[in-house]
């Protein structure tokens, strides 16, 4: 009786033993992303706190910056591990798409119509509104009222802004001119969404939203109207408001006036 006991705690530390290279072997599911329909490199960035820039480089992405649904992206800088070899496979679909692409490639991507749509929506206003924006945005606060239901903290993942107390229907206006790079709902816990990019270095995000006025690919003024506040994805009515430095989650209570 006893050898038997001693034997199944032996197995049962060998299981154990084993589990985190079990563990390990499946974590490269986390260093790629399945593109879903609506989501563009600015949202996926913005999800995972890179710049969109560095997931484009990983990914052998150029402007404008056009995304597929169902395209698999790494989502990890390179050195943390070896890219999916899904993601191997996109830069051939797109290099020779200038001239040899959309005749060869046609039939194979049959089920991938989606390009077209994804590939005009950014280039003339990237070209137009780049050039027009400042290097150093002026920031205004989003909304009228400037009581912070809750602070910025770098150290917890669910602080990477802060949240804005008001009323259902409350004006959320731009904290600065820029254009708009995302609007929708497919952001896990940030509800109806906006983001926009100021310049290369800055973008700002507006969730919990109850109805958005603009969309994507709109040139937006500082102070213009860009939605009412609401409570998608939250408990209350309230606007969580982020500034996005070269893609990092920045303390936006440094940039807004004083209050």
């Amino acid at each position: 009786m006893h050898s038997l006991a001693t034997q199944l705690i032996r197995r049962w530390l060998l299981l154990s033993s084993l589990l985190p290279a079990v563990l390990v072997t499946g974590c490269g599911a986390h260093m790629r992303h399945v593109v879903e329909p609506g989501e563009t490199l600015y949202s996926i960035g913005f999800l995972y706190g890179y710049d969109y820039r560095k997931i484009a480089q990983w990914n052998g992405i150029r402007p404008p910056y056009g995304l597929n649904a169902g395209q698999v992206l790494r989502v990890v800088p390179p050195e943390v591990g070896t890219p999916p070899p899904k993601v191997r496979s996109k830069p051939p679909v797109r290099k020779p798409a200038p001239v040899v692409g959309p005749a060869k490639e046609g039939p194979r991507a049959a089920g991938r119509a989606r390009t077209p749509v994804a590939t005009p929506i950014a280039p003339l206003p990237v070209k137009r509104t780049d050039v027009a924006l400042p290097k150093n945005p002026q920031w205004r606060w989003p909304v009228k009222s400037r009581k912070v239901l809750q602070t910025f903290s770098a150290n917890d993942p669910g602080r990477k802004g802060i949240n804005l107390a008001g009323q259902r229907g409350n004006p959320v206006h731009a904290a600065a001119a820029g254009r708009v790079v995302y609007a929708g709902s497919g952001l896990v816990r940030y509800g109806q969404l906006i983001i926009i990019k100021h310049n290369e270095k800055y973008l700002s995000a507006y969730a919990h939203n109850d109805k958005l006025r603009v969309k994507e690919g709109d040139v937006i003024r500082a102070g213009q109207r860009i939605a009412d506040m609401g409570s998608s994805g939250a408990q209350r009515p309230m606007l969580h408001f982020e500034i996005r430095r070269n893609g990092k989650p920045v303390n936006p209570l440094r940039y807004l006036p004083q209050r």
